[in-house]
């Protein structure tokens, strides 16, 4: 069975060094967004990127594999995101988010 859904995504830059209480920050979002019921979260390593210090974060070169991008995708109903929003007030120091709308189609077996 498929249902098709209207929901807003958002996604959040950091990076993999970036820490909350001794801890990696992406672990607390994660943790959080599942206190707070959302819907589901992922978190993605990148292999290379920059940011707003244009320093290049890459696996390539060894003494630059430090602080590798990571990306946190999270999907649920719009009021479920914005209400979540002020968590990452508290703990994002640096990073980017983004929010957009997507259309979410969910694939579940029906059970008949």
């Amino acid at each position: 069975m498929k249902r098709t859904t209207r929901a807003l995504r958002l996604s959040l830059f950091l990076g993999e060094d970036d820490l909350w209480h001794h801890k990696p920050l992406y672990h607390e979002i994660v943790r959080r967004a599942k206190e707070a019921g959302l819907a589901g979260a992922t978190v993605l390593r990148g292999s290379e990127g920059f940011g707003a210090s244009s320093t290049v974060h890459t696996v390539r070169l060894l003494d630059l594999a430090e602080n590798l991008p990571v990306l946190v995708l999270i999907v649920d109903r719009e009021d479920k995101i914005r209400a979540f929003l002020p968590q990452l007030d508290e703990l994002v120091a640096e990073g980017a988010a983004l929010l957009d709308e997507v259309e979410v189609i969910r694939y579940t077996r029906d059970e008949t």
